[in-house]
């Protein structure tokens, strides 16, 4: 398998960072449509928790990819200083 390309990786970092804030805005129109008792309130929170578990994984792994990214830059920066 081919290492990715550092526009590849950036465009996944977009595309995570998109995804977070499309779960976070589809939490909150879901918890807006629940009836105001008990039992909407707790699963109001359910949507809330389960949001806020995906969304951090979602930062984590786009922080991830930043690190390799800017890895892979420092790499590329080295063998062209090597090269000079």
């Amino acid at each position: 398998m081919q290492t990715p390309t550092t526009a590849q990786i950036r465009t996944a970092i977009e595309v995570l960072t998109k995804l977070g804030e499309r779960l976070n805005t589809h939490a909150e129109h879901s918890v807006m449509q629940l009836s105001e008792s008990p039992a909407g309130a707790h699963h109001a929170g359910r949507i809330e928790v389960s949001a806020i578990e995906q969304t951090t994984r979602i930062e984590t792994v786009a922080a991830q990819l930043k690190n390799w990214r800017d890895g892979l830059l420092e790499q590329r920066r080295q063998c062209v200083s090597h090269h000079v």
